[in-house]
């Protein structure tokens, strides 16, 4: 059975606590998202070790290892768009289908230590550029391509719910 893509608009995100993983944008100051970032990839080692990483625990569920390629992925995206907001005025994403992602780069195979040091390499290279945003620069502007717009420092604060959430999802 396949995954049924997730076609929410989890913007919302931004100004309520997440129901399902407690996490509280409120809770959240700009300046500490590279340390926050740094924590997260603390709780997919132990995700990742072990011979079930790859196992779905539904059918209709990601494994952890799926959940953890989908992980190092939002981290390089979130690197290659905060990049965008620092260096263009308002700049468009393109779109990005994570469910297509995951089929074409058959996260299901790949293998778990690999993407285990992959992921914590994209969270430390995203981590490094939120930690030289200036002052200034938390409030510059930036739009996906389904016209919702972000500052620097929501796209941080969406971002760090995205891979706090996912590790919630796989129990961890």
């Amino acid at each position: 059975m396949t995954i049924e893509p997730d076609t929410k608009d989890w913007t919302w995100v931004l100004t309520r606590p997440c129901p399902e993983c407690g996490f509280d944008p409120t809770a959240i100051s700009a300046t500490d998202l590279p340390d926050l970032v740094h924590e997260n990839t603390r709780g997919w080692y132990a995700a990742l070790d072990g011979p079930d990483a790859a196992v779905r625990p539904a059918p209709q569920v990601w494994s952890p290892l799926e959940y953890a390629c989908h992980v190092r992925d939002v981290h390089r995206l979130f690197g290659e768009r905060l990049t965008l907001m620092l260096e263009q005025d308002d700049p468009q994403f393109a779109n990005w289908d994570q469910d297509e992602t995951a089929v074409a780069s058959r996260y299901s195979e790949q293998d778990p230590a690999t993407v285990s040091v992959e992921l914590v390499e994209a969270a430390a290279d995203v981590a490094a550029i939120y930690a030289q945003v200036q002052e200034g620069q938390w409030q510059r502007p930036g739009r996906r391509s389904n016209g919702s717009v972000f500052t620097v420092e929501t796209l941080g604060v969406y971002h760090l719910h995205d891979v706090v959430h996912h590790l919630h999802d796989i129990g961890r």
